[in-house]
């Protein structure tokens, strides 16, 4: 499939909002190539601050632009973003609600050229558990685009989470994004397997092996990580026989422990957790190669898959 890069999605739609918008700014922590958000300070230059590589005065700063009446977006490699601002996004953004987007680029294992020091493997998890936030996780760079116009009409905090590297696009073009919905990608009877950002791509290819087995599997596309709904969880998991969940970030409060959480008591149905076991990433070569270490490939949600159902 034709693969599209979100990053580029995600500085085209900000110079689009910043035309429909003009309380729309951008603020960047030297990173803004990176990011894309060059793009809107090219569009918009006297909308666009560079704050420098100070992610905590960054955060601060996009708190007071929203309680002057602005609606500031800012990003940084996502592993910064949640990281380095962690107080300044609880105390700041979170507790007064202020209305702050935040971009959390290059996230996961897909800055796979630089190491354990620039992938964010944690960040989801740890933005999830701070009240008032809303968390999001595009698959491709059609839902990226819908997703920024949900994001700038949203009142409150948002966090979204924006992998690195081209991906294929699942998101037809016809209707809208809406926050706590689940998107089926395929459809299935056996099993289902949840998926989320990168992993969305993994599970389509586990799915399509899977059926040369005669295993047909449903490919739910999880992009709002918060609110999880468990409404939504239990319309495509009540019927199957396995229950899958996939995610390119660590299982420690990931999206697998949230859905057992949410069935427990619900559903008596076999389930397995394909995600980051507790440790850091590395640097390599290609974002394959990490994928596959880290137990991330399509043969690896195939493998659980398979197992959980007793065929393996």
């Amino acid at each position: 499939m034709e693969k599209q890069n979100l990053r580029k999605a995600y500085g085209e739609s900000l110079v689009e909002l910043g035309r429909q918008n003009p309380d729309i700014v951008v603020l960047e922590a030297d990173l803004g190539k990176s990011t894309m958000s060059c793009l809107f300070k090219e569009a918009f230059p006297d909308r666009c601050f560079e704050m420098g590589i100070a992610e905590q005065n960054m955060a601060s700063t996009a708190a007071g632009l929203a309680l002057a009446g602005k609606i500031p977006f800012y990003g940084t490699f996502a592993v910064f973003a949640s990281g380095r601002a962690y107080d300044q996004i609880r105390c700041s953004i979170a507790i007064p609600g202020a209305n702050v987007k935040i971009c959390g680029s290059s996230c996961g294992l897909s800055d796979f050229g630089d190491g354990k020091t620039h992938q964010s493997i944690e960040d989801a998890n740890i933005i999830k558990t701070i009240p008032n936030m809303t968390v999001l996780n595009p698959v491709d760079v059609v839902e990226t685009k819908k997703m920024m116009r949900v994001i700038a009409a949203h009142e409150g905090p948002v966090y979204i989470r924006v992998n690195r590297n081209d991906l294929p696009v699942y998101t037809p073009s016809e209707g809208e994004f809406s926050i706590g919905r689940m998107y089926p990608v395929r459809d299935g009877t056996d099993a289902v397997v949840f998926a989320t950002g990168a992993m969305v791509w993994k599970s389509m290819e586990a799915a399509e092996k899977l059926q040369g087995r005669g295993i047909s599997t449903q490919v739910v596309n999880v992009s709002t990580l918060k609110p999880l709904h468990k409404a939504e969880v239990l319309k495509y998991a009540t019927g199957k026989k396995a229950i899958v969940t996939a995610e390119e970030a660590t299982k420690i409060g990931g999206l697998g422990q949230e859905i057992v959480a949410l069935l427990f008591g619900e559903l008596h149905v076999p389930f397995a957790q394909v995600g980051i076991d507790d440790e850091f990433g590395a640097s390599a070569r290609t974002y394959e190669e990490l994928l596959t270490k880290y137990g991330l490939s399509s043969d690896h949600i195939y493998a659980a898959v398979a197992k959980t159902l007793g065929k393996s």
